[in-house]
């Protein structure tokens, strides 16, 4: 697997933009991803039962797995609008679809930011002009799409002649269901639309699906897949080892750069006796706030982690037969202290690591699960007391 510098450019046939229309004050905050022919289309979404308009307009547009086109705006979620939200969602796929000359309904539409507002659609009616002599294979639209992250998260691999290629966005009110982020997907491999269903649901289960910032799961999020087919008689193993591949490292850039953040924490779980006892002990771990503070602080304080898997939900659980590791370091043997535990070695690990594996050994069977996070410091809170201010 080669891994190519920057993002949805590498596709040929894939162009995009990302420019400032006024919706943020400054910043670019709309952005356009464009396919020369229709592909074939997939999307999963978040389970809040409360959702952004722009999901109901894209679940309605890719209901035959088709599309040509995304359109993003940053800043206002188009959250909790009701009618008029769903109309302004719908509005902005036909403006897009307008001026690049495609099917309405075959324009998919996102939006993140501050939930409630409406969006100021003078605004993109007035962007959305000009939006196809714009497009280039290096558009801004990995940045465009950004709100409280500190950086744009893109990716590309190559693998026996086909490419994929992802870009998310992703910082706060974190932990995918599916979702709570927005990422967007496009490759070149021929698949067809039930198998790309497939892929993408894999992919996802096992990345951003395990990945938490702070137990939050929005609103507005999706993940969107999209094929055009020009490299045919794709091996369909290697094309989800390269989907799984692409999706784990935007994961992981999502939960370097979550609100506040300082370290990247990872919990590894094996000797699980269920796949889902396996799951539920690693987000329990990465969701806890005194082990996020711990990690934060260099704070050795295993105890934590050991509350953690109790509380975790886990049915097949015994503290006796539980081990734990930090960064390799031997932490917990058979439920209580390991043996020779050096607390102020640990600190030092974890003050000069910007990377924490805490891995578990629950001892009761074969079952295993990865989970992704982040450390909790007071930036988080003040992010937070100051996002709609």
């Amino acid at each position: 697997m080669k891994y190519l510098p920057g993002g949805l450019g590498n596709i040929t046939g894939f162009s995009s933009l990302g420019k400032h229309i006024g919706i943020k004050d400054e910043g670019k905050d709309f952005a356009i991803l464009y396919s020369d022919t229709v592909c074939n289309a997939v999307a999963v979404y978040t389970q809040n039962k409360v959702r952004g308009a722009p999901l109901y307009v894209t679940k309605q547009h890719i209901a035959d797995h088709q599309a040509q086109a995304i359109v993003v705006n940053s800043r206002i979620a188009n959250v909790a609008t009701g009618q008029q939200g769903r109309l302004n969602a719908q509005k902005t796929t036909e403006l897009v679809a307008d001026e690049l000359g495609i099917n309405p309904t075959n324009v998919l539409v996102a939006s993140t930011g501050i939930i409630g507002l409406q969006l100021p659609m003078e605004k993109i009616a007035v962007g959305s002009k000009g939006i196809k002599q714009q497009l280039s294979p290096d558009g801004d639209f990995a940045e465009a799409i950004l709100t409280t992250d500190t950086h744009k998260k893109e990716i590309c691999v190559e693998v026996d002649g086909f490419k994929i290629a992802g870009v998310a966005k992703g910082s706060g009110m974190i932990e995918p269901n599916m979702a709570t982020l927005l990422v967007f997907i496009v490759t070149d491999a021929d698949i067809t639309p039930d198998q790309l269903q497939v892929s993408l649901k894999i992919g996802v289960d096992k990345t951003f699906n395990m990945t938490s910032i702070d137990t939050d799961t929005s609103t507005s999020d999706m993940a969107i897949l999209m094929s055009n087919g020009t490299v045919k008689d794709v091996n369909l193993k290697k094309f989800q080892q390269a989907l799984d591949q692409v999706c784990l490292e935007l994961t992981k850039m999502i939960a370097r750069d979550g609100e506040g953040v300082t370290r990247l924490l990872i919990c590894e779980v094996a000797g699980a006796k269920t796949e889902s006892d396996a799951k539920k002990v690693a987000k329990s771990v990465i969701n806890s706030p005194l082990v996020k503070t711990a990690v934060y602080g260099h704070d050795p304080n295993w105890g934590r982690i050991m509350m953690a898997i109790g509380k975790s939900g886990a049915e097949a659980v015994d503290e006796t037969d539980a081990q734990v590791w930090i960064n390799q370091e031997p932490t917990v043997e058979n439920g209580t202290v390991a043996t020779n535990f050096d607390a102020e070695k640990l600190s030092h690990i974890l003050k000069s690591n910007d990377e924490i594996t805490i891995k578990i050994d629950l001892g009761q069977g074969q079952h295993a699960a990865t989970a992704y996070g982040c450390d909790m410091s007071e930036e988080y809170v003040k992010i937070n007391t100051e996002y709609t201010t």
